[in-house]
């Protein structure tokens, strides 16, 4: 069980860098639109403040990951899916209400699909480590 620790560990600590790097990138990226170019795209713009919040929460929540964080930390991956499957949907469907790409828009093609696939590992990872040193005592069975 130790192996299966240590790698989800491992894959933890890669999918919390990839959410700090975005966390940083959304709410800069946001923050800038916001100050410099609000006016010409307030709909995306706002959409890409609240996925900067999303990414801050699920960050801060995936390094917690205990009692109450791991309920933050599903609630926030849940929110971010539904997010981009929505935003990513209206983006295509509605391009008039993105007259400039949010963070979700094209289910995140802009990010590379990151948003997209980002909030599936997490909450595979928050599944699989569920009593495999999650706030488990040490030498604790899964």
């Amino acid at each position: 069980m130790q192996q299966r620790s240590d790698r989800l560990g491992g894959l933890g600590r890669v999918l919390i860098a990839v959410y700090v790097i975005l966390a940083i990138a959304a709410t800069f990226r946001s923050i800038y639109q916001i100050i410099a170019k609000f006016d010409d795209a307030p709909f995306a713009y706002s959409l890409s403040a609240v996925s900067g919040l999303v990414y801050i929460v699920a960050t801060a929540a995936l390094i917690k990951r205990t009692g109450v964080w791991r309920a933050v930390a599903r609630g926030a991956l849940i929110f971010e899916l539904v997010g981009v499957v929505v935003v990513g949907t209206l983006s295509l469907v509605t391009p008039q209400l993105f007259a400039h790409p949010s963070v979700w828009s094209h289910y995140g093609s802009g990010y590379v699909f990151i948003p997209l696939v980002l909030p599936i590992l997490g909450l595979i990872w928050l599944h699989r480590s569920e009593g495999a040193g999650a706030g488990a005592a040490p030498g604790a069975r899964a």
